[in-house]
Parts: structure tokens; C-alpha cells; sequence
């Protein structure tokens, strides 16, 4: 699947593709155009790519992008990841897409990624291959100058339209390309191809980086968790190293340094009672009892009552992110004969007591949830269940034993399906 913006570099690629034909395999073939309807050339763009499609005789799909620009965004980021967005839908199962990034692109990216300050990870520039959706991303011509692309397919690739945003000398990219590089390649030319090559060395060094983190992550992973103590025995830059990595594979969106910094800083010197979190975006990293997790930004909670019938097999939604309550049939479970015929689901008030063992004294859900090390953050998602003014049950976690069905005699339970983690 190439992605095919209209321009040249996408055209000429496309045209390669459809030349070397038999030699890749037998392949099929097919162009994607992704529609961001941010301009009014746009239709120039589809008509571009329809003309270049129709002469090669090769399937064209035309996608529209949402793009939205959230405060501190600029428009070119917002664009480029709804792009890929709409790209990863478009990939079928172990489909690979194609784009057209060539050395000027990969030097342009390094430069762009060195004035922000970025750390290896960002001067790595491009990768040419990685994962996307339900296939693959590859950048087959990243190591050849843009000069070589378009000699190969311009016989092919027709007309082509010019993207206005890439002559704007607003965006940092169209600056560069325009302005500052004609000055580069002038004082030092091929300079595409050093830089490209120097990406490559960062990219290696990355990959090193990695390899040491990986092998600190095997051994610190806890669950879904870390290992505090873990971290703390680490040289404070392999903690850093470790925790990019951890964020990397549950494929989060990385915090500034800074902030990763401040989150190590509170996650290690906090006061043991304490429970500290960091949170950027929709995530979160916090600590509770030697641990250390990445959670949402804003933990689901249960909202409102809701009347649940009882009877095995019925079952209730709880809500976005919470799953199901089920009733099933279980020896020693709740007493069905004397429960109402519907019970209440409620989020927990503070306060509330449950007798969780026969011979067990009534305690405090706060130390039930203590004693057994309920997420504190997840405290308020426990749907408490209760008939009448009575609470009968707790999820899945406890049954009150005043309401049990003696031993050996059948009852009701309840299961807690697609549950978060609790513990």
C-alpha cells in the first residue's frame, strides 16, 4: 500500500512500484490518499492521485483524516498523526505500507529533531521499518537523494500537484527546506547523505541503549508494575533509560525529560504513606506499596445506581472502562431465596462495613481494601452491591458472610468480567 499524497516524491515512488511489478514477490498493489480537508488544493491533490492511479491501472482508496489541534500542537504534528492515523486503519493484516521519505527527508528530521533538543531517540530521525496498525510502515528509498527518486519515476509518474503548505515559510520544515538548506548543501554538498548516515549511527547507539534497558526491564517488571526498590538500585540514568523503554512498550507517548525526571524524583523520595503521581496527557505514572504504575490520567469511576435482577446469568454493565456484573451459581455464595428479587449497584460513600468470613469480625471496606492491597485509585470503580439498606457484596472481592448460604448449599455469586486490575 503506498501512501500517494499527490506530490512527486509519493508519484515517482508509486511509479517504481508499479515498474518493478513481478519482482516484488507478486504482490498486489494498491495506492492510498488521505484526504485532511485542511486546504482548498485538496481536490487538485484526489485529482493528482486519481490521474496517476488510472494510468498505472492500480486501485486507489481515498481516506478522510479529522485533524485536530489540541493547545501546544502546531498544525504540521496534528496532521502528520492523523495522517498515520487514517493510514493504520486503512492497513489490512500484515500489509505494508510505503512512503516516500528520501536522505533529504531523513537530514531535514535530524536537524528539525537536534534544534528541539532532542535526545537519541529523536535524532535517530526515521526508522525505515516499524510497526503500524495491523501491518507494517517502511521507508524503502530513506538512503537515496531525492534527485535519484525522482529520475527513476518521473516517466511514469505524470503530473503532480504542488502542496501549498510546503512553500509556507511558517512551518519549521518548509524554513528549513527553502531557506537554510540550499545554504547547506552549497557550503557542504551530499551533506543529505552524511546526515542520513549520521541518523543511522544515533539510531544504533538507541538501539544499544535499548538492549541495556530491556534487559533492567525483564527483571524489574512486577505484574503490570515496576519494582521500586528495583529502580532505586539502578545508576540514575539506566532508571531514565528503563522507564522510556516501560512507557515505549505499552506504547505511551513519552513525557518531556523533565517531567519523567520529577516523576522518578517523587516516585523514589516520597514519604512511604504518601501517594505520589505524575501525570501528562492521558497518562500517569504513580506509586503505591513498592510499586510503581502507569495508569490513565483519570482512573474510571462508577457512576450512579443502577438496578441489577437477580437471577444466574443476568448481568449489568458498570460503564467505559469497568466491564460487566454476572450472577452464577455457586456453593456457599449469597442466599438467593432471601435476596429481593433486583439489588442495587452503587458507588462506594466511605463509611461502609462488610463481614467478609463467617468467623470473621465486621470491618471497614477502607481496611479490607488496605488489607488486600486494592489500587487506592481504583477504590472508587468497586461497584458496592446492595440490597436494601444492607451491603451484600463487593465485585467479585467479598460476599457478606451474614448473607451466605450455609456450607454445601447452593447459591449465587458474582463474577466481575473484563474487570481493571485491582491488586
Amino acid at each position: 500500500m503506498v501512501a500517494l499524497s499527490g506530490g512527486a516524491d509519493s508519484a515517482c515512488l508509486l511509479a517504481v512500484a508499479a515498474e518493478l511489478g513481478g519482482t516484488l514477490r507478486a504482490l498486489p498493489l494498491r495506492a492510498v490518499h488521505v484526504d485532511h480537508g485542511l486546504q482548498a488544493a485538496a481536490v487538485c491533490f484526489r485529482e493528482a492521485c486519481a490521474a496517476l492511479c488510472a494510468a498505472l491501472n492500480i486501485p486507489l482508496s481515498v481516506v478522510a483524516a479529522e485533524v485536530q489541534t489540541p493547545p501546544g500542537v502546531s498544525i504540521e504534528a496534528a496532521a502528520r498523526d492523523a495522517r498515520y492515523a487514517a493510514l493504520a486503519r486503512e492497513l489490512k493484516d500484515g500489509e505494508c505500507l510505503l512512503t516516500a521519505h528520501h536522505s533529504e527527508d531523513q537530514a531535514e528530521t535530524l536537524l528539525l529533531q537536534a534544534l528541539r533538543g532532542a535526545g537519541l531517540k529523536g535524532m535517530s530521525a526515521m526508522p525505515v521499518c516499524r510497526r503500524l496498525g495491523r501491518g507494517w510502515h517502511l521507508r524503502p528509498v530513506l538512503d537515496v537523494p531525492r534527485d535519484e527518486l525522482l529520475a527513476c519515476g518521473v516517466r511514469s509518474s505524470g503530473d503532480c500537484a504542488v502542496d501549498p503548505m510546503n512553500q509556507d515559510l511558517r512551518f519549521d520544515r518548509s524554513y528549513l527546506r527553502r531557506r537554510i538548506w540550499p545554504l547547506i548543501e552549497t557550503r557542504w554538498p551530499g551533506s543529505a547523505n552524511v546526515l542520513s548516515r549520521t541518523a543511522r549511527h544515533v539510531a544504533e547507539a538507541q538501539e544499544l541503549l535499548d538492549c541495556a534497558a530491556a534487559v533492567h526491564l525483564a527483571r524489574l517488571r512486577d505484574g503490570d508494575a515496576l519494582s521500586l526498590p528495583g529502580l532505586r538500585a539502578l545508576d540514575p540514568r539506566e532508571r531514565i533509560n528503563v522507564l522510556r523503554l516501560w512507557l515505549r512498550d505499552a506504547d505511551v507517548e513519552l513525557p518531556s525529560t523533565a517531567r519523567l525526571t520529577e516523576a522518578l524524583r517523587q516516585m523514589l523520595d516520597a514519604q512511604p504513606d504518601h501517594l505520589p503521581v505524575i501525570a501528562w496527557g492521558d497518562y500517569a505514572v504513580r506509586r503505591y506499596r513498592q510499586r510503581v504504575f502507569l495508569t490513565p490520567a483519570n482512573p474510571p469511576r462508577l457512576e450512579g445506581l443502577r438496578r441489577w435482577s437477580v437471577a444466574p446469568g443476568s448481568a449489568i454493565d458498570l460503564g467505559p472502562g469497568l466491564g460487566s456484573l454476572r450472577w452464577t451459581a455457586q456453593t456457599g455464595g449469597l442466599e438467593q431465596e432471601r435476596l429481593p428479587s433486583a439489588v442495587m449497584v452503587r458507588p462506594r460513600e466511605g463509611g461502609e462495613t462488610l463481614k467478609p468470613a463467617a468467623h470473621a469480625r465486621t470491618q471497614s471496606v477502607q481496611h479490607l481494601c488496605q488489607s488486600q492491597g486494592v489500587l487506592p485509585w481504583l477504590r472508587d470503580a468497586l461497584p458496592f452491591i446492595h440490597a436494601g439498606d444492607s451491603l451484600i457484596a463487593i465485585a467479585d472481592l467479598w460476599l457478606d458472610a451474614r448473607w451466605c448460604a450455609p456450607i454445601g448449599h447452593a447459591g449465587v455469586a458474582v463474577l466481575w468480567d473484563q474487570a481493571p486490575i485491582m491488586v
